[in-house]
């Protein structure tokens, strides 16, 4: 009896443990303003997808959380939006509606009213940065964190020995230099070991963001990923770090 209790437990932890769940970046626009919608979906047993995450508007750096489902096959997808990651229980304050398929989601975002606010258009083919060139030495931060970014890129290639990201948050401090160029078909990468840091190129905008990076901190230390635009000037992709 206790051999089966324990298979009826087992069970369902295994497929659970097996659901397929994937994270996506896709750069794009909401009429004419330039977004990135990060998304991560987790695939139903239908063949759908249950999907959450957040749109980031790049001039204005106005968040907002998105949740919903996408369907099998078509890709008819539907997502409620929010100004907290919360979303249930709470009126939305727009709908995006759409078809996300073959790398491309568009469609229109509807106000709470059902009216039509604005066409919107994202794709997860990001640029290629082979021909990118600059020179940028950049801080950003506030009271809470700060961070400071040095590099120099000509035709798409590192110069040895320019790259250098400085963060602090508090006494937590953070260092990173010395990464060698990896080859990346939609932007550029840079790692050392387990480190990678990514550019990806949004628009007007330089994506910054680091990945596997904790050895390179004292302990509660992070790099928060950075905006750099044409000018070299640097922005947190998430300024309410400021006040955390």
């Amino acid at each position: 009896m206790n051999r089966w209790l324990a298979l009826l437990v087992l069970v369902p932890l295994l497929a659970s443990a097996q659901e397929k769940s994937e994270t996506k970046e896709l750069y794009g626009q909401f009429g004419s303003r330039g977004a990135l919608l990060v998304l991560n979906a987790t695939e139903r047993p239908d063949g759908g997808w249950q999907v959450a995450g957040e749109y980031v508007l790049l001039d204005t750096l106005v968040r907002r959380f998105v949740e919903g489902e996408r369907s099998p096959q078509l890709g008819v997808t539907t997502l409620k939006e929010g100004t907290s990651a919360i979303l249930y229980g709470r009126p939305p304050t727009a709908e995006l509606r759409g078809t996300w398929h073959e790398g491309v989601f568009r469609g229109t975002r509807y106000g709470p009213g059902g009216q039509e606010r604005e066409r919107f258009e994202f794709s997860e083919r990001l640029p290629s940065m082979e021909r990118y060139s600059a020179a940028v030495r950049c801080e950003a931060g506030g009271a809470r964190y700060e961070s400071s970014l040095a590099y120099v890129f000509e035709a798409g290639k590192l110069k040895p020995g320019s790259f250098e990201w400085r963060s602090r948050a508090g006494s937590a401090a953070c260092a990173v230099s010395g990464l060698e160029q990896q080859p990346l078909s939609d932007g550029l990468r840079l790692a050392a070991g387990s480190c990678r840091v990514t550019l990806r190129e949004l628009g007007d905008y330089v994506k910054i963001a680091a990945e596997h990076c904790e050895a390179r901190c004292a302990a509660e230390g992070a790099f928060e990923p950075l905006l750099v635009d044409r000018r070299g000037q640097c922005r947190l992709l998430r300024p309410e770090i400021r006040q955390q």
